[in-house]
């Protein structure tokens, strides 16, 4: 059995795409997480921005502003909607 096709660029593009959006989503949950715990209240819209959040490095920022946020708009500040 050829095996090969597991090693092609193609196959690892896929891989390391898949692990960013895991990547991602864990974030976002994170995010999410910590603002529950926090007793911070999140829309609906403002979850699903979360949620639906790709960028990691955006979502990383989101986590550190989760920490002393007292409303979930405070995680965007600045930010272009």
């Amino acid at each position: 059995m050829d095996l090969s096709w597991f090693q092609s660029q193609t196959a690892q593009q896929l891989r390391a795409e898949g692990e960013a959006r895991g990547e991602a989503r864990g974030q976002a949950k994170a995010v999410l997480v910590l603002l529950g715990h926090r007793g911070v209240e999140v829309s609906e819209e403002d979850r699903e921005r979360i949620a639906g959040c790709r960028d990691l490095d955006t979502l990383n920022v989101w986590f550190l502003r989760a920490v002393t946020a007292t409303s979930a708009a405070e995680l965007f500040d600045g930010e272009a909607d």
